[in-house]
């Protein structure tokens, strides 16, 4: 694990949790576009509710003439719904100023009050008031109408249709705040049983509508939202209850009223939770009027909260949705009314910031774990998972209770945390690990080149104790040989020897130390352990001579004389690592072992054989087989040392005739070393001569030369 990356990773979470506190605008949008994604991928469920809407449509406008109609085709509508059994009638539309089409504005014009008795223009004036005339159907009925946040400087009209009680630490002081309502023709607002804002959302936002504020604090107290107050006025309830934290001061909790509860932010506003809308949602002014079939009108507004409000896009009241879809403002008042009987609300709370920040850090903290340890491709499945479960949960929490789970943050978050420390292995990391690639690509196999990189190239750079296994290759007769060829052909030839000499090597898993002239230096069990290191040197060894024999064979070689080589390995502790200066450097390994390994490769030459090991080389090699060499003395050593041959691999060693060729091998050496004389000996090495070649021709040499290294068996006190 790499600290410097865990590090690295706790200052990115650190950095990305400060900014989620923060909460700029970019990260509300994004959060507020997965919102809107949540609701695409679970719309509320239509449900028959008693609500309807009466829309003044396209149909209605070609029908009645433009907008604003005369406010006693309005009086006529409200009767007629009325008689339709409407329960409530909500007005989505604004009546700021007197009726401009009212005739007894024309009775009042100076050009005709001198034509006509004043007395017969007051009498005519009140009788033809078209404000008069709405004021009166609605009086005869429960309507609501509507008022308007505006920017103008309009007179405030104090809210006088219901009370409000507050329960905490004056929650009130949290409902966003709007500087003016538009007014209302005082006749209207006197007989209208109740009053509410149709604003959707602040002035200024012309963006998807997600939240509608149920309340508005203004100078002269608080005004409800048209919704809420649609309600309030068909329950025939007479006072709101807001409340609020009994901790925090300007907090809204909830809004409740005849037996309903209605959550909110902390602001008064209500999270719409839209559905698509229906046909069967709208009727057509004109139809209304027009009466064709009664019964189907009493079906579809009797005991109903009936909005009248405007589909036609000329009349500027068409809203963006979360669904994706563009809906008349009416439509959102309508679909609230809904979702509050339904008891369908969404939720938010600080509780729910802080499960986001926390999966956050979690998510990174996982990531930065993963990073430190593993591969990057891990870290993007792990991290990929992780976020994969966070959006499940995040759509299931959100279709079974309406919990707006945000995991846009924890998975850009985490995403950014990724990227960040993934370019800083690139940069950093990376570039170590493509120097120590470059360093041991050439030296050591595929495999374990590939398992240095997992373990992230975990060495001791300046060098550490190991046990290893050294081998030495050398060309015989190298000076010879270069006399046949010019230098060019000798250095090809050199370059395709130690390719195929080489192979075998990185094949078995060793690390090439150096190529020197005419020479190979290898070992094993380092840079990663390698628990059989020494059988795997044997075993390249003899994977060397076939591979010799083959190049031998090759038509590069026709007509020349064959090239010979000798090998030799000793096992043992040695220094490993990059020794060299600070500039220039080699992976290698120094100490008494490498000059052990060197020695029992230039013995191989007395003993007339090309593979010679160590005697403990030999025996930790276990199942091939292998032959005692003798005690050999070598040049810088004090003391003899007891060698090997390497005769074949384990298909030798369980042959009949390599245990044959065994048995006397062993009968022999007993027999020197028991102080018989050469003479007496011939019978037994020309038994294992001719054993031998059913086994290893090239051992006939071996043992030709056993009379002349009769010292070399005389300290052995048993074969074993």
């Amino acid at each position: 694990m790499r600290p410097v990356i865990l590090v690295i990773g706790a200052l990115l979470i650190g950095l990305m949790a400060a900014i989620r506190i923060a909460d700029p605008f970019a990260v509300q949008t994004v959060r507020n576009l997965y919102f809107d994604v949540l609701q695409q991928v679970s719309p509320r469920q239509p449900a028959e509710t008693p609500v309807r809407i009466v829309d003044i449509d396209e149909a209605s406008l070609a029908e009645f003439g433009q907008w604003p109609w005369p406010r006693d085709l309005l009086a006529e509508l409200v009767y007629k719904l009325q008689d339709y059994g409407a329960a409530v009638i909500v007005f989505d539309i604004l009546f700021a100023e007197p009726d401009r089409y009212s005739p007894s504005r024309l009775l009042n014009d100076p050009k005709l009050s001198g034509l006509i008795a004043q007395r017969d223009i007051n009498q005519a004036a009140q009788q033809l008031d078209n404000d008069a005339i709405f004021a009166d159907a609605i009086a005869a009925t429960n309507v609501v109408l509507g008022v308007a946040e505006t920017r103008a400087n309009a007179t405030g009209q104090t809210y006088d249709k219901a009370g409000f009680v507050e329960i905490g630490l004056q929650p009130s002081l949290a409902v966003r705040e709007s500087r003016a309502k538009t007014v209302l023709v005082p006749r209207l607002w006197e007989m209208a049983a109740g009053i509410g804002s149709i604003t959707v959302s602040a002035i200024g936002q012309t963006n998807i509508v997600r939240t509608v504020p149920l309340l508005w604090r203004t100078n002269e107290g608080l005004v409800p939202g048209l919704s809420l107050e649609a309600l309030r006025v068909a329950l025939g309830e007479t006072t709101y209850v807001v409340s609020g934290s009994q901790e925090l001061e300007g907090v809204v909790e909830n809004i409740s009223f005849g037996g309903l509860t209605v959550p909110t932010t902390e602001d008064g506003q209500i999270w719409v939770r839209y559905r698509e809308s229906a046909a069967s949602d709208y009727v057509s002014v004109t139809d209304v009027f027009a009466a064709a079939d009664r019964q189907t009108l009493i079906d579809a507004l009797e005991g109903h909260i009936v909005l009248v409000g405007t589909s036609a896009p000329g009349l500027l009241d068409i809203r963006a949705t979360p669904l994706g879809v563009n809906v008349p403002g009416v439509s959102i008042h309508a679909q609230i009314i809904e979702q509050i009987l339904l008891g369908e609300f969404l939720y938010r709370s600080d509780f729910v910031d802080g499960l986001e920040l926390l999966a956050f850090i979690i998510l990174g903290s996982v990531v930065t774990f993963v990073m430190a340890r593993y591969r990057a491709a891990i870290s993007i499945i792990s991290g990929g998972l992780a976020a994969l479960v966070l959006m499940g949960g995040s759509i299931y929490v959100f279709a079974t209770s309406g919990l707006l789970f945000d995991v846009t943050f924890p998975i850009i978050g985490g995403a950014i945390n990724f990227g960040s420390l993934a370019a800083y292995q690139f940069i950093i990391v990376d570039r170590e690990k493509r120097v120590m690639r470059a360093l041991f690509s050439h030296q050591v196999s595929p495999t374990v080149l590939s398992q240095m990189e997992q373990n992230d190239y975990a060495l001791e750079l300046g060098g550490e104790i190991r046990a290893i296994t050294i081998m030495f290759v050398d060309v015989r007769d190298f000076t010879a040989l270069s006399e046949t060829f010019d230098p060019s052909e000798l250095v090809s030839l050199l370059n395709r020897l130690f390719t195929t000499l080489g192979a075998a090597i990185l094949e078995q898993q060793g690390t090439i130390d150096k190529f020197m002239g005419d020479a190979i230096m290898a070992f094993w069990n380092a840079p990663l352990e390698i628990s059989d290191h020494e059988a795997r040197a044997c075993m390249a060894m003899l994977q060397m001579r076939n591979a010799l024999d083959q190049f031998n064979n090759s038509p590069e070689m026709a007509g020349r004389d064959p090239i010979r080589i000798g090998m030799g390995c000793a096992s043992g502790t040695a220094c490993v690592g990059n020794i060299g200066s600070v500039e220039r450097f080699n992976y290698t390994a120094i100490g008494d072992t490498v000059n052990v390994a060197a020695r029992v490769e230039t013995s191989s030459k007395a003993l007339g054989y090309d593979i010679v090991v160590l005697h403990q080389t030999g025996q930790q090699a276990g199942g091939l087989a292998v032959l005692q060499a003798g005690e050999v003395e070598l040049k810088g050593k004090s003391e003899r040392l007891p060698l090997d041959i390497v005769v074949g691999d384990a298909d030798v060693a369980r042959s009949a005739t390599f245990k044959q060729l065994e048995e006397q091998h062993n009968v022999l050496l007993a027999a020197i070393s028991s102080g018989k004389k050469a003479a007496e000996l011939e019978k037994l090495i020309t038994d294992c001569r001719d054993s031998a070649q059913y086994v290893e021709p090239n051992l006939d040499l071996f043992y030709a030369r056993i009379t002349d290294r009769l010292a070399d068996f005389a300290q052995m006190k048993t074969a074993t």
